[in-house]
């Protein structure tokens, strides 16, 4: 079996691709994230996600590279990370109430051979009605600075959903581990 390279410094996906106890090394790739002029979000983390794990299939030969990418998808509106408190203050408030996707971009690459599996999950959310005053409280105590559309599913940010709907709730954090299970078999790595 080829070792596991994941292409990403999230510790999100570290955490996760550590559930399926397959030993693996991990990589950040250098290379600009921007959306293309009128790029749909889907392709957006479908290029991204396999830009990911091209970028380090030189450097490792060899491998399966595993590159993800996520957005959150507001209407047409796609909420990047917000990198300042205001600006998760803002996206939040803008979510009140509102059915949130978020789009998952998976890329499997066997460096070796050069083939690469790529797709997109996606994972739909619907928040509760919020007000600033929760809002604030929220992302002072989880600090979603770093995280696609302020939310943090797996810590407090579950506590503003009111629904959540999708085939894969690891997607949801960043890395959709039951596609990614499939994919790895298709390279033949069983994972029990």
């Amino acid at each position: 079996m080829l070792p596991l390279l994941l292409a990403s410094s999230s510790p999100y996906r570290r955490e996760l691709l550590a559930r399926l106890r397959q030993p693996f090394t991990w990589a950040s790739p250098d290379l600009d994230e921007r959306r293309l002029a009128d790029e749909p979000a889907t392709e957006l983390v479908r290029r991204l996600a396999r830009q990911k794990a091209l970028a380090l299939a030189a450097s490792h030969p060899n491998y399966l590279i595993i590159g993800s990418d996520q957005v959150a998808v507001l209407g047409e509106q796609i909420l990047g990370k917000p990198h300042t408190f205001e600006r998760a203050c803002e996206q939040l408030l803008e979510c009140s109430g509102q059915q949130v996707t978020f789009l998952t971009g998976l890329a499997l690459l066997n460096s070796a051979t050069g083939h690469c599996q790529v797709d997109c999950v996606p994972f739909t959310v619907t928040l509760r009605e919020l007000d600033r005053e929760r809002v604030e409280r929220y992302v002072t105590a989880e600090q979603p600075l770093d995280c696609a559309g302020s939310f943090k599913a797996e810590g407090l940010g579950v506590s503003l959903f009111k629904s959540t709907h999708g085939c894969d709730a690891t997607s949801l954090i960043g890395l959709p581990l039951i596609r990614l299970v499939d994919m790895l078999h298709q390279e033949g790595v069983q994972i029990p």
